[in-house]
């Protein structure tokens, strides 16, 4: 039988500086993964990066814009331009300066393994740019199995959702799955911050018609049932991204539904009070 199909995470912009932005895709801060990484990076201007020595392999494909490639061979200055459409290999342990002449630049890097700072070396001189250290901090994240070790001892989290959805679940003695549950990879979002709450229903829920309601429950008993909770960085919901100042919160995303006639599970409901422009502002007896 085939591997399940399944999404595996979400793009996550690592750099956001002075018009260069880079969102990976794949590798160590997105998927975990260690062995590739792939990466959407967009050049806004004329632009250099230091030079760079690598230490695993890269191919660069080029959709936008121009590319050159500065490095040296029998101690001669080489430069390679790749154009839009073009692709180029980069051999582990090249020394290089990758520059941007074009309006725009637009590129695909694929690195095996992946990358990691560690493994590109940047010639920064001796104070580290902005850009390393973003790409430092977020590498050096605990791993998954390190994360949820920490956070073991949370056994109340907590989930909104618009009371219509829940209480025609609830009549139908059905399991309840969020709207966006197959798109955010058949899973629904929580928090163990209430209060955090708030600030996640005002960027993506302000538009939502109706009351909304908070559930607390009970994570040792959904675990009993076989609904796992696994703590991670924040997601999108749906096709709209995180707000960026999430990118320090961890998050206990629950891998499966919401059994709605089952003791134990939901500990309490609270209700969310909104204002009249649809502005979340509180959780009544849970949050201030």
């Amino acid at each position: 039988m085939s591997s399940q199909i399944s999404v595996v995470g979400h793009g996550l912009k690592v750099v956001d500086h002075e018009g260069l932005t880079i969102t990976e895709c794949i590798g160590n801060a997105t998927t975990n993964m260690d062995n590739i990484s792939v990466a959407l990076v967009n050049v806004e201007g004329p632009a250099s990066e230091p030079w760079l020595t690598i230490h695993y392999d890269e191919y660069m494909h080029v959709t936008q814009g121009c590319l050159e490639l500065h490095y040296e061979v029998d101690n001669t200055a080489t430069q390679l331009d790749v154009t839009a459409g073009q692709t180029v290999f980069i051999p582990k342990g090249s020394r290089f300066q990758p520059q941007f002449p074009a309006g725009v630049t637009k590129y695909i890097p694929v690195c095996l393994p992946a990358f990691k700072p560690e493994r590109c070396i940047r010639e920064e001189g001796t104070e580290a740019s902005e850009v390393s250290k973003k790409l430092t901090k977020l590498h050096s994240k605990p791993s998954a199995e390190e994360m949820n070790k920490k956070f073991g001892h949370v056994t109340t989290v907590y989930h909104m959702c618009q009371k219509s959805l829940w209480e025609n679940c609830k009549a139908q003695s059905k399991a309840y799955f969020p709207p966006t549950f197959v798109a955010d990879g058949k899973m629904t979002h929580a928090t163990y911050v209430p209060e955090r709450l708030i600030s996640t229903a005002n960027h993506f829920y302000t538009s939502s018609v109706g009351d909304w309601i908070c559930l607390e429950l009970n994570r040792e008993g959904l675990e009993q049932l076989g609904i796992v909770t696994v703590f991670e960085d924040a997601m999108p919901v749906g096709e709209k991204a995180t707000n960026a100042n999430w990118e320090d919160w961890v998050c206990p995303h629950i891998y499966g539904g919401l059994p709605t006639h089952l003791e134990g599970i939901v500990t309490k409901v609270y209700d969310m009070v909104r204002s009249d422009d649809g502005t979340f502002l509180s959780i009544k007896g849970l949050t201030h």
